[in-house]
């Protein structure tokens, strides 16, 4: 069964399945939120799942953000929970096939769910979304490469030798303030576009 699958994510968000969702915006993610101070960047949340990053953005000021999920019901979700979020910026489709640029993407669980297999298209995909000098950051696991998942495993050094071509590193490193189930098992990183 391949994890990405509209009816695979549709499934778990129907039958409350979906154990990563922490119901809030993580403090990691909310720490490198805090310390943006462009609120017009153009910011995408892939694979978004319940996007609850895109509840505290919108909640600060920040209106150019996108969300995008192959499941219906995480952003019928939002929408309920963000009433004035605009139709168009909750995006139903294959993130692979996403035509907009970006001047931010901010990761949180999507690249842990997608199969190993596909990360070098994650990688070249996010290069060719963002804009000249944008970022992806967010959070990686770190922990051994499993064969089973969601979530799928990895290590900083397989980190870098995937995006250093591409990317300058800005940050990767242990991240300081996960949630308890997530301690010393993510790595908080920048990557911005060469």
């Amino acid at each position: 069964m391949t994890t990405f699958n509209k009816d695979y994510w549709e499934n778990r968000y129907q039958n409350d399945e979906a154990p990563w969702d922490t119901g809030s915006v993580t403090a990691p993610m909310k720490s490198y939120i805090d310390q943006i101070t462009n609120k017009n960047l153009k910011i995408l949340i892939p694979g978004a799942g319940n996007a609850h990053e895109l509840d505290y953005l919108f909640s600060q000021g920040f209106h150019n953000v996108y969300v995008i999920d192959l499941a219906p019901t995480p952003l019928e979700n939002i929408k309920l929970r963000n009433p004035a979020f605009p139709d168009a910026q909750l995006i139903q489709g294959d993130f692979f096939e996403l035509q907009h640029t970006f001047d931010l993407v901010l990761e949180q669980t999507f690249f842990c769910a997608l199969s190993p297999e596909l990360r070098p298209k994650y990688a070249s995909k996010m290069h060719n979304i963002l804009n000249p000098g944008g970022k992806i950051a967010g959070l990686l696991f770190d922990f051994p490469l499993t064969e089973v998942g969601p979530p799928f495993g990895g290590s900083e050094t397989e980190y870098r030798k995937l995006f250093s071509d591409t990317f300058v590193i800005k940050t990767l490193e242990r991240a300081h303030n996960s949630i308890k189930p997530r301690q010393d098992r993510e790595l908080f990183f920048i990557f911005e576009k060469k």
